[in-house]
């Protein structure tokens, strides 16, 4: 990526006395939890080890970080967030499952 990506599609000055800037933090709003299914799957990791993850999730990278969070204080795991998946150690999905319908999200089991 080269410095002038990032100010692409920007105006820097108009002329246009009626112009009036967009809001830059457009942001989509997260649905209610009871709006967004949820799949959680088991995947193993290189080295052998287990991870659970959780995707599907629809809404702002907030809310995003936020979910990962509580569900890996839940959990009493490490964990990550990124490009829109929950990553958690360890084999925890029937918790998991738990966790996010008391948090009223629809959930499916991905695989086997």
């Amino acid at each position: 990526m080269s410095k002038n990506d990032n100010f692409k599609n920007k105006i820097v000055f108009s002329t246009n006395p009626s112009y009036k800037p967009e809001d830059e933090n457009n942001e989509e709003e997260t649905p209610a939890a009871a709006q967004q299914t949820l799949y959680i799957a088991l995947e193993r990791l290189k080295g052998g080890k287990m991870a659970t993850i959780i995707e599907n999730f629809f809404g702002n990278e907030n809310d995003l970080q936020a979910l990962g969070k509580q569900l890996k204080n839940k959990c009493g795991v490490g964990g990550t967030v990124k490009d829109g998946i929950i990553l958690l150690q360890g084999e925890h999905r029937d918790k998991v499952i738990l966790l996010l319908t008391t948090l009223g999200y629809k959930t499916k089991k991905k695989g086997g």
